[in-house]
């Protein structure tokens, strides 16, 4: 199969922290002598892609605000043109923020009569947040998620991701979310592959997480390849009802699918 795109995943895939992964930098190398159109794709929305283009600069990788989706950004996008305008109680950090001001979206507290509640990581949780949020969504306010992680990679560990916010207020609203935005989400698939202006079928997914990544592109009809740089390890592989096309040690061994 001749790829004519490849969507790479950031954290766990590319860096850990604000380092490249081993093998990434050559990986990405290989990626650009075959010509390939790329998209940085992270369900990561405390930053909005120009802060994601310095933090890969300071990884010695050379990619511009354009070629990188954020969480944040599929959110953004998404909210910006099913809810133009609305009055939105957000639990997150500056970047999701800021990208959803910047989309004309209203930030309210809970008492403001939100018509939207969105939930992403924020490292400044509590009960407050929590109790705001539900007091929103029994008031009818819509509910989106930024993304399903509910563990996210980082250079000291392994640590609670949105999804793991996302499912405290889920389970006090006693409500799912109508929609989480991230990979592997239909807005997110089709804000990928309008951004590439490719076919699926010409775009390879390269990932870490099985449920987000790797279903993210099997669900679009893409291809998929697993890296075993971040949080998947054989016994999750094995129990895993996403089964990758290919699966590499480290994004370093791309060159072997792309010279098929």
């Amino acid at each position: 199969m001749q790829y004519r795109g490849v969507v790479l995943d950031v954290d766990g895939t590319v860096v850990r922290g604000d380092e490249a992964i081993p093998g990434a930098l050559d990986g990405l190398a290989v990626i650009d002598s075959f010509g390939l159109d790329r998209l940085f794709v992270s369900n990561n929305p405390t930053k909005a892609p120009p802060a994601y283009e310095e933090r890969l600069r300071t990884a010695g990788i050379e990619a511009t605000a354009d070629e990188i989706v954020t969480s944040g950004t599929t959110t953004t996008v998404y909210l910006a043109a099913t809810h133009p305008g609305a009055r939105t109680f957000c639990i997150g950090e500056s970047g999701i923020r800021d990208q959803l001001r910047e989309a004309g979206l209203e930030l309210v507290g809970a008492g403001d009569e939100p018509e939207v509640v969105v939930v992403g990581i924020d490292r400044t949780f509590d009960y407050d947040d929590l109790r705001d949020a539900y007091l929103a969504l029994r008031n009818g306010a819509k509910f989106y998620g930024t993304d399903p992680d509910i563990i996210i990679p980082t250079a000291d560990g392994d640590i609670p991701g949105s999804g793991a916010i996302i499912r405290a207020v889920a389970g006090v609203a006693g409500r799912e979310p109508d929609a989480v935005l991230g990979k592997p989400s239909p807005v997110a698939q089709q804000i990928v592959l309008e951004r590439l202006g490719l076919p699926p079928e010409d775009v390879l997914v390269v990932g870490d997480r099985l449920d987000t990544d790797i279903a993210f592109g099997l669900d679009a009809g893409m291809g998929t390849a697993l890296v075993r740089t971040g949080v998947t390890d054989d016994d999750a592989l094995a129990a895993s009802e996403f089964e990758p096309d290919y699966v590499l040690d480290h994004l370093g061994e791309i060159g072997r699918i792309l010279s098929r």
